[in-house]
């Protein structure tokens, strides 16, 4: 079963965040704890891992492209 991932709150003040780089590619295997992103923030770039385990079957935000909070 596919699962969508959503951009979560990575710091106290953001409310969107900009996709710097992607780490995964579409077919790549991915683990709990991979590093998936970069995410650009209003004050710092964060990493986004992974918090279950799959393979990416398609990535929707190509770099640079701004997500608010839970959008995917």
């Amino acid at each position: 079963m596919a699962e969508i991932i959503k951009l979560p709150q990575l710091s106290d003040t953001m409310e969107e965040g900009t996709v710097a780089k992607w780490h995964k590619s579409v077919g790549e295997q991915v683990n709990d704890g991979d590093l998936l992103a970069d995410i650009e923030t209003d004050k710092a770039t964060m990493d986004f891992d992974s918090i279950s385990e799959g393979t990416v079957l398609h990535i929707v935000a190509e770099p640079g492209t701004t997500i608010p909070i839970d959008g995917i």
